[in-house]
This record gives structure tokens, sequence and C-alpha cells, in this order.
């Protein structure tokens, strides 16, 4: 092999390295999330869903549905505030309130950014579309009874427009898997230790077993009413008017008022 021939052979080796690193590494959005505010997509004022025949519609975002233990008890969950800690871009300060049967609490914790990616949507060429991987922990106030902890994993949807806006992921709203800002995790009490598994989410909820019978959209299986499930079923299915109107108006309470 002449001198030449290897520089040549060299040469192709390094920049073929080269290219499949650049590859391998094609998504990965961790450096510039920080840049980004995500709590503009964990609790937005409202949200803009999107389909293929570009219809757009732009409507306030659901409170999270979730479920606490084995028996799918409803969990109530509302962030009143959740802002980016000014020495770390990667976390945030996160505040709120719970609601299982009649039991309010407050918490107050921080979530983590471990992983951020995006790519080009195939269905929305003009749209770039990732999620976030945080760790989450919520602590609830140790001199109050019935209390602990939350900790788990949360996956925030997010894309940038064509305007280069940083905005909640609504694309395939009306898709019957849709769901975003999904947590799995636990709930772990101060006092006995013991641990509940804990999940929530938007429109849907992660691992949620038998829970949700729904094929278009969220629906509990009518096992589950007696846990917390009865008023949000009727809202969908109830019959007469005035039990669905009654429905609506407890599903609509700002309980963390």
């Amino acid at each position: 092999m002449n001198q030449n021939f290897k520089f040549i052979f060299v040469f192709f080796i390094l920049c073929s390295g080269q290219t499949f690193s650049q590859m391998a590494g094609k998504g990965n959005f961790y450096k510039e999330i920080k840049n980004y505010d995500l709590s503009k997509i964990i609790d937005p004022k409202s949200i803009l869903t999107e389909d293929r025949e570009n219809t757009k519609e732009k409507m306030q975002k659901a409170e999270p549905i979730g479920f606490i233990g084995d028996d799918y008890q409803r969990l109530y969950i509302h962030y009143n505030s959740i802002n980016k800690n000014p020495k770390n871009p990667y976390e945030y300060l996160v505040k709120g309130k719970t609601k299982v049967k009649n039991t309010v609490r407050s918490f107050e914790g921080k979530l983590l950014i471990k992983k951020a990616n995006i790519e080009k949507n195939s269905d929305f060429p003009n749209y770039q579309q990732g999620f976030a991987t945080c760790e989450l922990i919520l602590n609830e106030d140790k001199n109050l009874t019935s209390t602990g902890f939350f900790k788990g994993v949360i996956t925030v949807g997010y894309i940038i427009d064509p305007k280069n806006n940083f905005r909640y992921d609504a694309l395939m709203f009306y898709a019957d898997i849709f769901s975003n800002n999904e947590f799995k995790g636990t709930w772990t009490s101060y006092k006995t230790k013991i641990s509940k598994k804990c999940n929530w989410g938007d429109y849907r909820i992660p691992n949620s077993g038998d829970l949700d019978i729904g094929a278009g959209e969220f629906m509990p299986n009518p096992k589950y009413l007696d846990k917390g499930w009865k008023y949000y079923t009727l809202t969908m299915y109830g019959e007469p008017k005035n039990d669905v109107e009654l429905a609506r108006k407890k599903e609509e309470m700002n309980w963390w008022k």
C-alpha cells in the first residue's frame, strides 16, 4: 500500500467516524433545552391542537388525571407554580396541591431534566417534535397527617413550530392514544414508609391497567366508580341531564383554592 493510498484510507476512516458520531447524536436536545421554559409545556394556560388537515383549535388544557394505589383511587393534582431555578437551568421549583377523596395537601418539590431529544415529524415536516425525561420529587407537609412524598419520572412532550415557538405537543390531540406530561412513580408515606404506585398524565394515565377502558379517550372502568371516578364518568355518559350538570360542576370545581 503506497503512502498516498494510506493517507486517503485513513482520511476516509476518520471522516466516516465523524459522520457516524454526528448521526448517533442526532436528536439530542439536552444542551439546548436549558434555553427554553419547560413550565409552559407542563402547565400551559392553553394549548393549540392540530391535525394532518391543518385544522387548528385553541383550548384550555384539562387538569391532569391520576390514580394512587392498586385499587386506582383517583388522585387530583394541580400545579400552582413551576419556576426555573436561576442557579440551574435544568431544574424547576414546583409547588401545588393534591386531593385524594376529601383530603387536600400542599406540596413543594423539584423537577430535574435528565434527557431531552428533538427531531422532525414526518407527518408535520415543518415542525420539530421531542420530549424531555425528567425526575420529579414532590414533598408534602410533614407536619400534617396522611402525608408523604411523590417520586418518579415525568415525560414532557413539546414541539417547535414553523415560527420557532416552543409549545405543548398537541399535534395529534384527537388520536386515540394521545397523552402528554406522563408521570410514573410512587407516593411514600412519611409515617409508615410504605409506597404506593401513583401515576398521572394529561388526557390519559400511563400504566393504568384495567382502569382505562376507553378507545377514543380516557374512560374509567365501572368497577372503579366508587374510587372517585363517578363524576368523571357522568360528564361523558350520565343520565338524566341534571346528573350530568352536577357532575360537570364537580369536575370543574377549583378544589385547590
